[in-house]
């Protein structure tokens, strides 16, 4: 059973007789439809069924030469309409099933950021096209949580007071794209400022508690590499239903280390009460579409 089916409002669903009817359900009634057929001859069918706006389970396999459905695997999704940025990407098929990882370099986070591909099936349409194993494409990240809790939010006075300018940020910005070319002089720079700032959180933690110092974070969690354990300040939120369940799920829009992004968790799976300001902590799963366009990625050129 999936683990973040309750996050989409499938928590009372516990066997694999409920499981099947779940799948056949969507298989005889989806909300979407898309299939195409590579180069190899196969046939890849993806089915989404939606249960409240933009929030449901796919499934995902493919046609055999009788037009019957395989299942491959399934899983739930929350999907989100709005670009979070447009980065170069790199798509990796996963191990264990033909399901597919993106991978992109976000400056405000300064790490690798890797999710979950929901629209593959769109990315083996446009596979062989690619001329890199990397391309430059909006992305629309969202998340599924199903376990988190409500913080106090950070008092916005103080907070100002610890913001970099633009300027600095700008500097910060540049010495990433630096290093990442392997200019030691700016690896030293960061190695530097990440010094102080640890010595920094150190002298003020014997006096503070750690979430009024650690106002936002963004950390990979557990062996899944599309796994993270998040602190994200709410900027807005949203009760919904899932209309065949009931269950009562959250949407909060959060910012999380400049990155923005809504998460989808159920309420029973929440402590606490969301309001504006306030911060979330919890761990997620990152998921996220890329936009393949009608002339990508023939007319798309490669940016530093």
């Amino acid at each position: 059973m999936h683990s973040f089916l309750r996050s989409v409002g499938f928590s009372e669903l516990k066997s694999r007789e409920e499981l099947k009817k779940l799948q056949n359900e969507i298989l005889t009634a989806p909300t979407r439809r898309t299939i195409i057929k590579t180069g190899d001859g196969i046939r890849h069918l993806q089915l989404e069924r939606d249960f409240a706006y933009g929030i449901g389970v796919a499934v995902r396999g493919d046609l055999d030469e009788r037009g019957v459905f395989q299942l491959d695997h399934y899983y739930p999704y929350y999907r989100s309409d709005i670009v979070t940025s447009t980065e170069e990407v790199a798509v990796n098929k996963r191990m264990d099933t033909d399901a597919y990882t993106a991978m992109c370099e976000d400056m405000r986070l300064g790490v690798s950021l890797i999710f979950y591909l929901l629209n593959s099936v769109d990315y083996k349409r446009y596979a062989d096209r690619l001329q890199d194993s990397s391309f430059i494409a909006p992305i629309s990240l969202s998340a599924l949580s199903a376990g988190g809790k409500i913080l106090l939010g950070v008092d916005q006075s103080l907070r100002e007071e610890n913001l970099r300018s633009g300027a600095e940020e700008k500097k910060r910005d540049k010495l990433i794209a630096e290093a990442r070319k392997g200019n030691q002089e700016a690896i030293d720079s960061l190695t530097i400022e990440d010094m102080d700032l640890y010595a920094d959180i150190n002298r003020r933690a014997r006096k503070e508690d750690i979430y009024s110092i650690v106002d936002t974070s963004f950390v990979p969690f557990g062996s899944e590499s599309d796994n993270y354990s998040i602190i994200g300040t709410i900027q807005e939120f949203e009760k919904i239903i899932n209309n065949e369940t009931q269950e009562e799920m959250y949407v909060l829009s959060l910012s999380c280390n400049e990155l923005e992004f809504p998460v989808c968790i159920n309420a029973k799976d929440l402590l606490g009460v969301p309001e504006n300001g306030r911060r979330f902590k919890g761990n997620i799963w990152l998921q996220g579409s890329v936009e393949f366009s009608g002339d990508f990625p023939a007319d798309a050129e490669k940016q530093d």
